[in-house]
C-alpha cells in the first residue's frame, strides 16, 4: 500500500509532476490516485522530504 505521510509532504508537487497518474495534489498535499502506477517508484525516490511509502 502506498502512502503519503501529510505531516512531511510540503506540496511540491514533485511526485504528481513525475508520476501524473499515480498521484495529485489536493488541498496542498499529495494524494495517491493509483497506487498500481508504474512511476510509483519513481515519485517515491524524488520526494524531497521523503514523505511517501509502500
Amino acid at each position: 500500500m502506498v502512502k503519503v505521510d501529510k505531516e512531511k509532504c510540503i506540496g511540491c508537487g514533485a511526485c504528481a509532476s513525475v508520476c501524473p497518474e499515480g498521484f495529485e495534489i489536493v488541498d496542498g498535499k499529495s494524494r495517491v490516485k493509483n497506487e498500481k502506477a508504474r512511476c510509483i517508484d519513481e515519485a517515491i525516490n524524488i520526494c524531497p522530504v521523503e514523505a511517501i511509502s509502500k
